[in-house]
């Protein structure tokens, strides 16, 4: 059974390449930012489009799979969980993001005709 308890499901488009590094140990990290995109009306009729942006981590195996597949504008489902990163920047501020570290991503295939 999925563990639900912290899950992210996000569909939305890539705003650029992902930037894939080797660490020290060997571990590949992908990242990349997804443009998610909401559509509605307001009670005066008027339509709004809000787009959210997301921080999205892949490692290892899925970091390979980003790499060669994902290109910037590729719309992407993301399946993964949130992940709050505490650190301190080159300032000495204590600073804090929250990241959604992908578990699988399904590409949307362009169908030709």
């Amino acid at each position: 059974m999925m563990n639900i308890r912290n899950h992210v499901q996000l569909v939305g488009r890539l705003g650029a390449n992902p930037e894939v590094k080797v660490l020290d140990n060997g571990n590949r990290v992908a990242r990349f930012n997804l443009a998610v995109t909401e559509i509605y009306t307001t009670k005066s009729g008027e339509k709004v489009s809000d787009v959210q942006w997301h921080a999205i981590v892949a490692w290892n195996s899925l970091a390979g799979i980003a790499e060669r597949l994902l290109q910037k504008g590729m719309q992407v489902t993301v399946d993964g969980k949130l992940f709050k990163r505490v650190y301190t920047n080159r300032h000495g501020v204590k600073c804090s993001s929250t990241e959604i570290v992908a578990s699988e991503l399904f590409v949307f295939q362009k169908q030709v005709a």
